[in-house]
């Protein structure tokens, strides 16, 4: 018996990811390294606005990064992280991500 076609034809969507949206999609962290530019209270005033820390933690965030030289201040996806970490530089931070 001869094969019939069907009297419809089905699209069918496709999802690609390229490699730019895996990364984004990443679980990263913002680092802060000590410099001796920014004060306490300037540091202090960063973390708050720009990360939503309060100030107890931005505090402590602050005396870690001084006493040990840097540290994790955010995690999550990558998308997430980026803006913020840009804003910290703005504010003139050394800040960077780096994805686990």
């Amino acid at each position: 018996m001869p094969a019939t076609k069907p009297f419809w034809e089905e699209d069918e969507d496709v999802l690609v990811m390229d490699e730019s949206d895996i990364d984004a999609a990443s679980p990263a962290q913002i680092v802060v390294y000590n410099d001796d530019v920014n004060t306490f209270e300037w540091v202090i005033e960063c973390f708050m606005t720009v990360l939503g820390h309060t100030s107890e933690q931005s505090e402590q965030l602050a005396i870690i990064i001084h006493n040990n030289g840097k540290a994790t201040v955010k995690s999550g996806p990558k998308r997430e992280l980026l803006p913020k970490c840009e804003a910290l530089q703005d504010r003139g931070l050394s800040a960077e991500i780096e994805e686990n």
